[in-house]
């Protein structure tokens, strides 16, 4: 089978490929570096032929309003187009969990629009709505960041590790698609504010952690379910005990 992975050299992305490649698929890894180009549309036409199924796990390069709206609409636009012009059987895309009701959010409003686009587009497609990623906590630790103090919304999460994602993502762009949302999910469930202060225990940050409702969640207002799955989900293996592990930075921060 030809697949063609949009973001095939990102933090995902390549993981994907590996996956898919090791299964004996043909993969056209698709970036800029590689030539193929979302926004300009430059060697789509050429990725597409004879292509049975699309990953698009690209992301806006700015989180500026304006720019992630831009982005996913052009690059939306852009492939659905190609992929309709080539018959592409399968559109899979990586989403975010909660999207729909983080409409507050200039980037989700990004994720809105490009989601509406492949619903409506005539291509049989697999939106996966995923949790937040383990790696993306220290940044999100950042954004709460208030002097001595990290404040952040009292909402669960149900962090996955990268790994699990990709291992998900590859499955399934091989089944026949949904035509619908599935969510992928870590295996642990925990408000955000703990999970930050377990992080910041083993990374050597004293700074105090607030867990408080009204705190904005890049710009947009959680409720307590909004992160995690109102239903089934695939759910990933590896917990935060071994993910920081593997992540090297509580040894690092040991050894600082």
């Amino acid at each position: 089978m030809k697949i063609v992975v949009i973001g095939g050299t990102g933090r995902i992305g390549s993981k994907v490929v590996e996956r898919l490649r090791a299964a004996a698929h043909e993969v056209v890894v698709a970036a800029p570096s590689t030539g193929i180009d979302v926004l300009s549309g430059a060697g789509l036409a050429e990725a597409m032929a004879g292509t049975q199924v699309v990953v698009d796990l690209a992301n806006s390069p700015s989180f500026e309003d304006a720019a992630v709206l831009e982005f996913f609409q052009t690059a939306g636009r852009n492939l659905l187009a190609a992929e309709t012009a080539a018959g592409v059987g399968h559109h899979v895309a990586l989403s975010v969990v909660g999207t729909d009701k983080l409409a507050a959010s200039g980037y989700f409003r990004g994720k809105i629009a490009q989601e509406r686009l492949i619903r409506e587009s005539d291509i049989a497609y697999t939106i996966i709505h995923s949790t937040q990623f383990f790696e993306f906590l220290p940044g999100i630790i950042q954004s709460g960041s208030d002097g001595d103090t990290v404040r952040l919304p009292a909402a669960l999460v149900q962090p996955i590790a990268a790994e699990d994602v990709a291992e998900a993502v590859a499955r399934i762009a091989l089944q026949p698609p949904a035509n619908g949302v599935l969510d992928i999910a870590g295996p642990e469930r925990v408000p955000m504010p703990e999970l930050a202060r377990r992080f910041m225990d083993q990374t050597g940050d004293a700074r105090a952690v607030v867990g408080d409702a009204s705190t904005l969640y890049f710009g947009a207002q959680l409720q307590e379910d909004t992160l995690v799955p109102a239903g089934a989900a695939w759910l990933g293996r590896v917990d935060f005990a071994h993910w920081l592990q593997a992540s090297g930075l509580a040894r690092s921060a040991a050894t600082a």
